[in-house]
């Protein structure tokens, strides 16, 4: 731990959709390897807790309480962080909303919040950053995706579909930089589901409550992830061992997962408890209460999670198809010599 501090004591550190989840469960965790925070979410109720957290865990931080749909409120928030805390060191992009409902439930003001959110708050957020961050040709900004990104299920086609948009404007942007030799760094990590308290506030159209599909993994997963990505900045970052395999499985046989997702995503994506009528959901406002690290579903959530590159696993990839090629050929030119 002491090792782990020395990388961030002194930095500052953004941290968007700070309120809750995997953005709480991150700041606490860059608080605890000494880092400066600013915090945005809608909520200032949970965000002044969140800071709490942070100052419990012997760090700093600053609140400001926001919608990152507003290009201008982050615009603005970044620069007053500047005047408070310094030059900002790290970024990450975190908020997101979305709607569990088939395609012809949804009406067109929910795609619309969803996409402002997830995906223009992620815009709009490393924009923001790249204001700060060009003018000293260096800074870090995290995308925190999903495995979603590469591959869409049932029930949240608002949400992959925002989920897929960042990951073209991140690539898009990473080319620039490269182009430019820009110092600033821009890396993804996309992650498994995760046991956030989203499942009991997101929008649904469903009869039943909503539920991550399996595998689950802890916030605080997803949390010492991204601070492994701020270490050691890579073009993207996936997270726990079903993650690399739907992105594989969906390159090389997406028909294949179309009908496995039709066939288990759906029901599998319900709690066996029904939703009430009037409940809640955060896809306008913030809902009150309930604002903590972890969801409902501690029981199967894992404690640890592998992670590994994207650029590691697609040369493992690469080199085991090249060696059964080459296992191949070898035996099919032994058969056409024993056919001799």
């Amino acid at each position: 731990m002491r090792r782990r501090q020395e990388n961030f004591t002194g930095k500052v550190v953004v941290i968007t959709g700070a309120s809750a989840g995997v953005g709480r469960a991150t700041a606490i965790a860059f608080a605890r390897a000494g880092a400066h925070l600013a915090l945005m979410a809608r909520d200032a109720r949970a965000l002044d807790k969140t800071r709490q957290e942070v100052e419990a865990a012997g760090g700093s931080a600053q609140v400001f309480p926001l919608d990152v749909s507003d290009a201008h409120a982050v615009s603005v928030a970044a620069a007053k962080c500047e005047a408070a805390l310094g030059p900002i060191d790290i970024w990450v992009n975190n908020a997101m909303a979305t709607v569990f409902s088939k395609v012809e439930d949804l009406t067109a003001e929910e795609v619309e919040a969803v996409t402002a959110t997830t995906y223009l708050g992620y815009v709009h957020g490393t924009m923001a950053a790249l204001n700060s961050m060009r003018p000293r040709g260096r800074g870090l900004i995290i995308q925190v995706g999903s495995a979603l990104a590469y591959r869409g299920i049932p029930l949240q086609a608002a949400y992959c579909g925002a989920k897929h948009a960042i990951r073209g404007f991140t690539d898009s942007l990473r080319a620039e930089l490269i182009a430019d030799d820009c110092g600033v760094q821009i890396t993804a990590l996309h992650l498994p589901a995760i046991n956030t308290p989203q499942f009991d506030w997101a929008r649904s159209h469903r009869k039943r409550l909503p539920r991550p599909v399996a595998p689950v993994y802890e916030p605080e997963v997803a949390a010492e992830a991204i601070l492994h990505a701020a270490r050691r900045p890579a073009r993207e970052y996936w997270l726990g061992s079903k993650t690399p395999l739907l992105i594989m499985a969906n390159t090389l046989f997406p028909a294949l997962i179309d009908r496995q997702l039709a066939a288990e995503a759906v029901t599998g994506q319900d709690r066996p408890r029904s939703r009430l009528p009037g409940r809640k959901d955060n896809l306008e406002s913030p809902v009150p209460g309930g604002h903590g690290v972890r969801g409902a579903f501690g029981r199967e959530a894992k404690p640890r999670a592998m992670i590994v590159s994207e650029t590691r696993i697609r040369a493992g990839c690469a080199i085991g198809g090249g060696l059964l090629l080459l296992a191949a050929g070898i035996g099919l030119g032994r058969y056409f010599l024993q056919q001799r």
